[in-house]
């Protein structure tokens, strides 16, 4: 693709209000990969569902009538939405780009490639369960489920 197509398609995504443009890196191997970075990103996600958490259960208490109800909504799809961006950091790139299948032959190698794919679905199934809640516990399961997988990724 040349440089005028890849302004052209970089400038639709922002006119579209895609800001999450290559957000998980890309699929070609490039070999430039930040893995830790996607492991401070999600840690950054859990963070901002854990203070809309607080938001939205203040709010909830207060009498902030429609403003309050407009600002209960607007952190709701908030945290919606960095619970998404775990998801997809999970699927996308340590899924689909990371995650290399071991033989099952090899029992070592096979059990540290399950251990990590049940730790990324655990990261998966509590970001599901941070949208689905206002409970401050379902963050903190989120983050212990990330810290989890880091672990088991970097083989510490």
């Amino acid at each position: 693709m040349n440089r005028l197509a890849l302004t052209t398609l970089a400038g639709l995504f922002l006119i579209l209000g895609v800001d999450r443009f290559a957000a998980a890196h890309c699929e070609v191997p490039c070999g430039i990969y930040g893995d830790q970075l996607r492991f401070e990103g999600m840690l950054e996600d859990t963070a901002t569902i854990e203070k809309a958490i607080k938001q939205i259960n203040e709010l909830s208490k207060g009498q902030g009538g429609t403003l309050g109800v407009n600002q209960g909504v607007r952190w709701v799809m908030t945290k919606e939405t960095h619970a998404t961006s775990i998801q997809g950091v999970i699927a996308q790139y340590f899924m689909t780009q990371r995650l290399k299948p071991a033989d099952p032959a090899d029992a070592a190698a096979w059990g540290k490639y399950v251990d990590k794919l049940t730790k990324a679905h655990a990261v998966m199934r509590n970001a599901m369960k941070s949208k689905q809640s206002v409970d401050g516990a379902s963050a903190e399961t989120l983050r212990a489920s990330i810290l989890a997988f880091h672990k088991a990724y970097e083989a510490k």
